[in-house]
């Protein structure tokens, strides 16, 4: 090996070996940094740890408070319970901040450990709950830590709701027999969500329902006619052609609005309390008012033997605003379902029809 090859080899081994010892200090840097920051924020979960079992104690004791100024426990027990929680509560503290130092000091002995397990207080959850649960939520996503106890009384509960069923119009003078639209072709459906309220503090027996729904109402044109605009004026005429189909659906967003009433099971524990309408008879009577957000017209045909769609949307000058009265009778989550709009259907139409619906409705809570 000649004496340039030698200073070749000597100066690529000299680079290769500062080159490796800054990447490693560089790592060595980069690890302190990362581990400083670990626990700085493992110090300020230890503080949040405390103040998140001070505040579960609040809500423990609050709730036993109500329990003992509605006489369904002594002031001795009262007393009793309060001294459990608290203790639980400080043993919560006690054990949680004893993990929180142990990853500390676990970290400060070993400066490139990467921990892939996290402290109660960090770990994500997704729980849906129900009745036997002592949650704070029906459905819960984030921190366990911040997945909070069961609140004692629950006011207000939400539904999802869901109508299915027959629709047509109400027109001035005909009968439903003569309306101009099929009855087993026309229907409604609607989708939407709903909050309900107890009225008053001791009794179920009233509740205020509210929400937001989309409803669909579509009508089945019979005797091949179909909807024309004439210079504003909707009526019904004779397509030059056979139709095979003449549909037309409106689009509503409205806000129902409902007074329901019906009994109700009190269910009670030692935490907290529910009232529940399972299997239980319920009335509603109320109504909506909206706004139209869409029409369409659909018709198929055939053209010189070939099949026609045709999508003819808006332009049917249909009332912009919604509003019409509704009810249901109900046994558990199943009820039999009536809406009428009050509004007409058209804003300027040969003959006064208003849209109706009847069908079943389900509140999914």
């Amino acid at each position: 090996m000649n004496t340039i090859t030698r200073l070749l080899v000597y100066l690529i081994i000299t680079v290769s070996v500062t080159t490796l010892q800054s990447q490693e200090a560089k790592v060595d840097s980069l690890n302190k940094s990362t581990n400083a920051v670990k626990i700085e924020a493992l110090k300020n979960h230890k503080v949040k740890i405390e103040k998140e079992e001070r505040e579960f104690l609040k809500q423990e004791i609050e709730a036993i408070n109500r329990r003992l100024d509605s006489g369904a426990i002594s002031a001795a027990r009262a007393e009793e319970l309060k001294k459990e929680a608290a203790k639980k509560r400080a043993a919560n503290i006690e054990n949680r901040v004893a993990i929180i130092d142990n990853k500390i000091a676990l970290i400060q002995r070993n400066p490139s450990y990467k921990s892939v397990d996290e402290e109660e207080g960090d770990s994500f959850v997704f729980r849906i709950g129900n009745d036997k649960d002592k949650r704070g939520s029906f459905i819960y996503i984030g921190e366990k830590s911040q997945d909070k106890p069961k609140r004692y009384d629950r006011r207000t509960t939400t539904d999802v709701v869901f109508g299915i069923g027959f629709n047509n119009a109400i027109i001035d003078g005909q009968s439903i027999d003569d309306s101009p639209y099929k009855i087993a072709g026309s229907g409604f459906v609607e989708l939407g969500y709903a909050w309900k309220t107890r009225i008053f503090d001791n009794t179920n027996f009233w509740r205020l329902k509210y929400g937001f729904s989309f409803q669909w109402n579509k009508l089945d044109i019979k005797d091949n006619n179909y909807l024309v605009n004439n210079n504003g004026n909707i009526t019904l005429e004779q397509f030059p052609k056979d139709l095979n189909k003449a549909k037309f659906r409106t689009t509503n967003l409205v806000f129902p609005v409902h007074l329901e009433f019906g009994p109700s099971k009190k269910i009670e524990k030692e935490d907290y309390f529910r009232y529940s309408t399972h299997k239980k008879l319920k009335i509603g009577l109320g109504g909506y008012v909206g706004l139209n957000i869409g029409s369409k017209q659909k018709l198929k045909y055939k053209d010189s033997g070939e099949r026609v769609k045709d999508k003819q949307r808006d332009g049917f000058e249909v009332s912009d605003f919604v509003y019409g009265l509704s009810g249901y009778v109900a046994l558990g989550e199943v009820a039999l379902y009536v809406k009428y709009d009050l509004n007409p259907l058209f804003k300027d139409q040969a003959v006064e029809q208003n849209n109706i619906s009847v069908g079943v409705r389900f509140d999914m809570d």
